[in-house]
């Protein structure tokens, strides 16, 4: 498993389109004025943008590969109104658009077979030229492209563990990666789902659900077992079905752990989005997990006993006869409590203990596939239907086909000057500094399974429709000037749970981190703290380079 997988002792910058090795023993900082460290899609949005605007600019790659979970699998993309679209992000999706318009992108499905299928969405917008699914080595392709084409500095490596971050009174000076390489820079640009490199900077940061009272929230907070993607009624939740002095089958909590609108500690789950296909000539057989153990799947057997016969996972078709598997219903695909324990989440672990900690939910998935295609406690109408399914030979083929990212939905939030909620998203708090536009549902998945009354059910799944398109303030991705003046944060940035819940979609990490690098260039320029950019100007430019930072009809 490649997960998090890197070379311990050679890096490989990229610029333009050459490739160079430097040993971990060349003692010689790695200087830009521009560093940007993550490889999301906020990231090379980033990167590219501060390049375009002429500055030097290293992006930090921990992965070994760009675009995050855009190239890592979800490739039908959830965006809630495309009139948001602008700039880089625009592009991205239009250059997918124009490949697919060549006949040999299509090897293993015709082109016509292909168009409105899934839940009825366009998968190749013909009016606006933006594709919405695609395959996930095209999405990593067109990252590829924009980076070369801009001239930015790619470096595979993560930060050190300890003392990554160096900092000067309340400003990162550089930062230190495994093996002792230092990048520094003027300003810098923290693109990881997690907040690593803020985190190390001092800058504050939340993990978990605020109460719906800390922001005067509706949609935070523990929320009871009234969300979507529930399991069925009848879920027996003891070992011994009746028996609760037998204890509780796993993964089942004996309470919600406090009251609705409480807020706690816990994070929503995660997934693999696993590519799939049922092509005999492009499939890799699922196999079952050295470590599978039945006992961990008893509440799919026990679903199935109710009645549950489908919904196990999505097949969400994107090009030539693939998809982009998500969570389904309330036993599918989410690893539910899987990523946080009584005092540790995902956030607090080592790279190796997030390695192990993602295999988990890797042999989670596969276990539950292969328990649903061979299991005698299946009935054999669903071994039918779920057995040609397998992962796709032509994706991560130097992962063992698993992507390289595990869906971080949720880690750190960082706590600046403004922190975006649930009100914003829904317009009821005006935003005077856009810098793009999020438009998705409020969203959750569920956050753990409990006991209520003597049934088992999941909790914390919401999925809350707003009235529109909303802006997202400036002042939500830059950190406390007293805390550090010349970072940015287009991705773990500062918004409640249930905010984040609506922000956290690909293209608007895109939006966010292009309006980081126009604003990371004029700090660089200007000598300006992030915090001191005047707004008009980041306006104007983000304007010129096709933001949309309102509606038409909003002023």
């Amino acid at each position: 498993m490649k997960t998090l997988a890197l070379l311990a002792m050679t890096f490989t910058l990229v610029v333009g389109s050459h490739s160079i090795s430097l040993a971990a023993d060349n003692s010689a900082a790695i200087e830009a004025e521009l560093v940007v460290y993550g490889d999301t899609s906020g990231g090379v949005s980033a990167a590219v943008q501060a390049a375009r605007m002429g500055h030097r600019v290293v992006l930090v790659s921990p992965y070994g590969h760009l675009g995050g979970m855009s190239s890592s699998g979800l490739g039908w993309t959830d965006i809630g109104n495309k009139a948001i679209l602008g700039g880089i992000c625009h592009e991205f999706y239009h250059r997918i658009y124009q490949h697919y318009q060549q006949e040999s992108a299509w090897n293993h499905q015709p082109r016509e077979k292909f168009n409105n299928v899934g839940q009825g969405v366009p998968a190749l917008d013909e009016k606006t030229e933006l594709a919405s699914t695609f395959e996930p080595k095209i999405a990593e392709q067109v990252f590829d492209q924009l980076i070369a084409e801009a001239g930015v500095t790619v470096v595979d490596g993560r930060l050190a563990e300890q003392q990554g971050a160096v900092m000067s009174d309340n400003r990162l000076t550089a930062i230190r990666l495994e093996d002792g390489r230092v990048l520094a820079g003027r300003v810098f640009v923290d693109a990881t789902y997690e907040g690593d490199l803020y985190a190390q900077a001092g800058v504050s940061f939340f993990v978990g659900r605020e109460s719906n009272e800390q922001y005067n929230e509706t949609g935070n907070g523990i929320t009871g077992p009234l969300g979507g993607n529930q399991l069925p009624d009848g879920i027996d939740p003891y070992i011994v079905p009746g028996d609760a002095s037998s204890g509780l089958i796993a993964g089942v909590n004996p309470t919600m752990g406090g009251p609705v609108g409480s807020g706690d500690q816990r994070l929503q789950a995660y997934c693999y989005r696993l590519v799939l296909t049922d092509l005999p000539r492009n499939r890799v057989p699922i196999e079952k997990p050295a470590d599978y153990d039945e006992a961990a799947y008893e509440i799919l057997f026990r679903a199935i006993e109710v009645g549950q016969t489908s919904r196990f996972f999505k097949l969400d078709w994107v090009p030539n006869r693939k998809t982009d598997s998500n969570n389904a219903s309330g036993i599918s695909f989410d690893y539910i409590g899987g990523n946080y324990g009584d005092d540790w989440n995902w956030t607090t672990l080592s790279y190796a203990e997030r390695e192990e900690n993602a295999a988990k939910h890797r042999d989670w998935q596969l276990g539950l596939i292969w328990t649903l295609q061979h299991h005698p406690r299946v009935p054999e109408s669903v071994r039918r239907r779920y057995l040609p399914v397998g992962l796709s030979k032509d994706e991560f083929a130097d992962n063992n086909h698993i992507p390289y990212n595990l869906y971080i939905r949720e880690g750190r939030r960082m706590v600046s000057e403004m922190v975006m909620t649930e009100n914003h998203c829904r317009n009821k708090l005006p935003i005077d500094d856009s810098i793009g536009m999020g438009g998705y549902t409020l969203d959750s998945h569920n956050i753990q399974r409990f006991v209520h009354n003597g049934m088992v059910k999941n909790e914390g799944d919401i999925q809350s429709r707003i009235s529109g398109p909303y802006r997202i303030s400036y002042r939500a991705i830059t950190p406390r000037r007293t805390e550090c003046d010349n970072l940015l944060v287009p991705v773990a940035l500062s918004a409640s749970h249930i905010a984040y819940g609506s922000i956290r979609m690909e293209p608007v990490f895109m939006i966010l981190g292009q309006s980081a690098g126009t604003a990371a260039s004029m700090a660089i320029r200007d000598d300006l703290p992030v915090q001191e950019v005047p707004y008009t100007q980041l306006r104007e430019r983000l304007l010129q380079d096709d933001q949309r930072l309102e509606l038409p009809n909003k002023k």
